[in-house]
């Protein structure tokens, strides 16, 4: 039976990720110290075959079990999250990073980066291919977490290039489902909250800046394909079909049946404007593809924030 680690465990990803390799009869070992992730999102994981560690991975962890993956996802991921914990953020991709690389290396197991596509920044090429370099303002607010996940990018590639880790690297698309916090920041989840408290959608500049959308399970689907695979070079996962935020927040109206109207707000700060993954690599490589349109997506998401056990 393998076994992984998977840091951040009791995130959204995470969470989906311990469940997806539970059921493909793994061992999983879900590390997390709860800043952003929280135990309701792993309390229907009862198995023998899983253990929860309250461990902080910016302070240096020793695992006595053997590990054959280790499955970095630990980081604040929201703008409500980074932007109230700029130190932490940094921590996390930096020495967190370090000491995820550490256990693989001790453990000589396959490591996979979570890394993001804010590391393209506010891109000049579209859509964007992992050979992109990115546009990044790295003293704006949103540069601490785009600038932990571009070192931790670095700092894995120095691990494989001079330690020999085994060592692979994803670039993460906007990704939504069950288990977001409603309060998040997150584009997705904040709609679907104000959807159903029959508020207005509050959509941000003129609502043209684009998006994509992948459904959790195609996302972690593809993680699980490209740890299981020997590539070390960065590799995009997302769904290419862009939306505007507008066209977002019109489909949220529909599927939720709201009587909700759209108001509009000032763009934040460093906002991109646009963001599509080319996946040319993920086909090519994995074989892999995103199955769940948004409207699909949006439809298994209120139903899970029904409480349907099937569909969460």
């Amino acid at each position: 039976m393998p076994t992984s680690l998977v840091t951040g465990g009791a995130g959204f990803l995470g969470s989906h990720l311990c469940e997806a390799l539970l059921e493909k009869g793994q061992r999983v070992i879900c590390l997390d110290n709860l800043e952003t992730g929280s135990l309701a999102n792993i309390e229907h994981l009862r198995s023998e075959a899983f253990a929860f560690l309250p461990r902080d991975l910016t302070v240096h962890v020793d695992l006595a079990e053997q590990l054959d993956f280790v499955y970095h996802l630990a980081s604040p991921a929201s703008p409500i999250d980074y932007l109230r914990l700029p130190l932490q953020t940094l921590k996390v991709g930096s020495h967190g990073t370090h000491n995820a690389l550490g256990l693989a290396k001790v453990h000589r197991a396959r490591f996979l980066l979570a890394s993001t596509s804010e590391v393209y920044g506010d891109p000049q090429v579209h859509p964007q291919p992992e050979t992109y370099w990115g546009h990044v303002n790295p003293i704006g607010p949103r540069g601490v977490y785009d600038e932990a996940k571009r070192y931790a990018e670095a700092l894995t590639m120095a691990y494989h290039r001079q330690q020999g880790v085994d060592t692979a690297i994803v670039r993460i698309f906007n990704t939504f489902g069950g288990r977001m916090r409603p309060h998040d920041g997150r584009a997705i989840p904040t709609f679907m909250r104000q959807a159903l408290e029959q508020k207005s959608l509050t959509v941000f500049g003129d609502g043209s800046q684009t998006r994509s959308f992948c459904y959790v399970d195609d996302l972690i689907r593809g993680l699980i394909l490209l740890a299981e695979s020997g590539e070390h070079m960065p590799v995009n996962i997302g769904n290419p079909d862009e939306k505007t935020l507008l066209e977002l927040a019109e489909t949220v109206i529909a599927v939720t049946a709201t009587s909700s109207q759209i108001v509009f707000e000032a763009l934040p700060v460093d906002d991109p404007q646009v963001r599509q993954p080319d996946i040319t690599r993920a086909r090519q490589l994995l074989g892999w593809e995103p199955e769940v349109s948004l409207e699909d997506g949006l439809r298994r998401t209120l139903a899970s924030l029904a409480g349907d056990p099937a569909r969460a």
